[in-house]
């Protein structure tokens, strides 16, 4: 039988070309979740690998859905060979257990894991620049402006929170934040 194996890392990524890919395969059964590759208790993923039995095959779009690092992706696809089951890898082809098909293995495995380790390198660097401005400021910009939450503020004079929250459209933990720091301000 041939499972396929689809994952994205974050949820407002798609699975529909790893899913029709897997199914232009001829994927009997596809697996699929949203979730990131660097944790290791992907439920999907757990299910498939509990499925697989002599003669199957498991097909993936790209090394990087299976596996993050070269140890976990090798002891994962050493565990298949054992119990006898086939890896086919869309963008590679099938792995074979042999010295040659193992190599190839190991090499695609270290640049997947290069990929993702420049990618966080890059992150890491650019964010160090952004720091440098003056305008800089770690976490979520803000929802509101000042001038909305002194306006919000304004109206808790005279209306309460659950009113001010349905004028607004601001939450009452976001006013009531705003008010504690408001406050702070003062003293």
């Amino acid at each position: 039988m041939k499972y396929g194996y689809a994952r994205v890392s974050t949820t407002k990524q798609d699975l529909e070309s790893q899913i029709q890919a897997l199914e232009n395969e001829g994927c009997d059964k596809i697996y699929s979740e949203k979730f990131t590759g660097t944790k290791t208790n992907r439920e999907q993923f757990k299910k498939v690998l509990s499925l697989l039995k002599r003669g199957d095959t498991l097909v993936i779009t790209k090394l990087d859905r299976f596996a993050r690092s070269t140890a976990d992706g090798i002891n994962t696809i050493k565990e298949l060979f054992e119990k006898g089951v086939k890896v086919h890898v869309l963008n590679m082809g099938l792995v074979e257990d042999t010295p040659t098909g193992r190599l190839i293995l190991n090499i695609m495995l270290a640049f997947a894991e290069f990929e993702r380790d420049m990618i966080v390198e890059r992150t890491q660097e650019g964010k160090a620049i952004a720091k440098q401005r003056d305008d800089y400021r770690e976490g979520r910009p803000n929802k509101y402006s000042r001038k909305q939450i002194d306006h919000a503020l304004e109206l808790l004079k005279n209306q309460s929170y659950k009113q001010v929250e349905e004028m607004t459209g601001i939450s009452k933990s976001t006013i009531i934040r705003a008010k504690r720091q408001k406050t702070k301000s003062v003293f």
